[in-house]
């Protein structure tokens, strides 16, 4: 049976919350799958561990373990980088990896007749059947609505939480590259995926970005690149050497960026971060970049690479979050596994 428009999230009054509104908690699932760090794995969870500790002076943390003898591992891990236990949550759901923000719903809320919270469901494939196997990720979001006993909605169509960006108001940033490859919907074009993301995030207005950053085996991210950091303003990721493979296409979103407005018709406000040094492991080049910060409730979580474009990045989102804690967290181990702290993290709002 078809589901009618009034039976669609926004239909039923439901939006997607821009990342800065309050959350009730950040979900996590720890990594285990030592195929995304092949022969790096050890300093992982670690990161996990230091990403906690800034999480929960702020917000509840849960976290998905496979098992007991991994959630075992991960409490000890944590105690031992002294991390408050009160505010973390386990949960034993099997993952088969650790990208969150992909493999996890998407929260949406509605205030009328009450305040309730209900999710997404997305079809999750692994970024175009890249990295099978993934039927264990793409039942997450069932199993997390059984924990939560909220509603939870099956738009049927493949989608990632990091291909989206939204700011809360009625307009959400994607890219070409992502939305519109084969590997996801072949079945839908521009304006058939406008219209499901319209009934289901309660969005009416789109900005299209085009391709992704070098390494980015997710076939270009939004989270890579462009960020809302107020309904109007947006931070936007550029390389200034003309001799780097990301300096064109970043132009290219910068501009599209530049020509684009909110759904009211207002221009938007555009801050530009630069772009951390190239790093690469066994000859390929990695996708890092600064774009890939996790918004929580009282600090940003920005991710740093030993490099000097480190400390610019910082200052730059500590401007533009002047009521937030801004934290540098390391993220050589983790971009090793091509994402950062947007990939891993998964906002549930309040």
């Amino acid at each position: 049976m078809t589901m009618s428009q009034a039976d669609t999230p926004s239909g039923l009054g439901y939006r997607m919350p821009a990342e800065w509104e309050p959350h009730d908690a950040t979900w996590l699932s720890w990594p285990h799958n030592r195929e995304s760090w092949p022969g790096k794995m050890e300093p992982v969870p670690a990161v996990w561990a230091r990403l906690v500790g800034a999480l929960v002076g702020g917000e509840d943390v849960h976290i998905l373990v496979v098992d007991a003898p991994m959630r075992s591992g991960a409490e000890e891990l944590l105690a031992a980088n002294g991390v408050a236990l009160e505010r973390v949550h386990w949960h034993e759901i099997p993952t088969n990896d650790a990208w969150m923000r992909d493999h996890g719903p998407t929260f949406v809320v509605r205030d009328e007749p009450r305040r309730q919270l209900a999710m997404i469901d997305w079809t999750y494939n692994s970024w175009g059947g890249k990295y099978p196997p993934f039927d264990d990720d793409d039942r997450v979001p069932s199993r997390l609505a059984e924990i939560l006993g909220m509603p939870v909605f099956h738009p049927g169509i493949v989608m990632e939480g990091g291909s989206i960006e939204v700011n809360g108001a009625g307009t959400v940033m994607t890219t070409e590259s992502c939305l519109l490859n084969p590997n996801r919907n072949p079945h839908l074009d521009r304006d058939a995926l406008e219209r499901i993301l319209a009934d289901n995030l309660g969005v009416n207005h789109f900005i299209w970005l085009g391709d992704g950053v070098e390494g980015d085996d997710t076939d270009g991210h939004i989270d890579d690149l462009s960020r809302f950091v107020s309904p109007t303003t947006v931070v936007t990721v550029v390389e200034d050497d003309s001799r780097d493979s990301n300096f064109r296409p970043l132009r290219e979103n910068l501009q599209r960026l530049e020509r684009a407005c909110d759904q009211d018709g207002r221009a938007l406000e555009i801050i530009t971060l630069p772009m951390p040094t190239p790093i690469s492991f066994d000859g390929q080049r990695l996708p890092a970049s600064y774009a890939n910060f996790y918004i929580a409730n009282r600090a940003v979580i920005v991710p740093t690479y030993r490099c000097a474009a480190d400390d610019r990045a910082l200052q730059v989102l500590d401007a533009a979050f002047p009521d937030r804690d801004v934290i540098g967290l390391d993220a050589v181990d983790l971009v090793l596994g091509l994402g950062a702290f947007h990939c891993i993290t998964q906002q549930q709002p309040a």
